[in-house]
C-alpha cells in the first residue's frame, strides 16, 4: 500500500507563466479608471463608480480562473523512493536555495 510519505508536491509555476496574467489585470484596471474619469461630472458620479465596480466585478473571476487554472496545471505530484529520501541530504537543501537566491 502506498503511503502518502512516498509523494513530494512540486510547483514549477513561474513568473514567466503569469506574466500575461498581470499585464491583461493591469489593462483592465486602467481601463476602467480611465471610462470612470471619462463619465466622472457632477451629476454622473455614481454612474462612473458604477461603471467601475461593475468592470472589476466581471473581469475579476475570469482573471483568477485563468490564475487559478495555470496554478494547478504547474503543480507536479512525484512520487518519491522512501530508501533514497530516508537521510535527508543537505544538497537538495541547497539547491532549493540557490533557486530561491537566483529569482529574489
Amino acid at each position: 500500500m502506498n503511503n502518502i510519505q512516498n509523494y513530494r508536491l512540486k510547483c514549477t509555476l513561474t513568473f514567466g507563466d503569469i506574466y500575461g496574467q498581470i499585464i491583461v489585470w493591469l489593462i483592465v484596471i486602467f481601463l476602467s479608471l480611465a471610462s470612470a474619469l471619462a463619465l466622472w461630472s457632477s451629476a454622473r458620479q455614481i454612474y462612473a463608480l458604477a461603471t467601475v465596480g461593475l468592470i472589476l466585478v466581471l473581469s475579476l473571476p475570469f482573471l483568477l480562473f485563468a490564475f487559478v487554472t495555470t496554478l494547478l496545471n504547474n503543480i507536479q505530484v512525484l512520487s518519491v523512493d522512501p530508501a533514497t529520501e530516508a537521510q535527508p541530504s543537505a544538497t537538495g537543501n541547497q539547491s532549493n536555495q540557490q533557486s530561491v537566491e537566483t529569482v529574489g
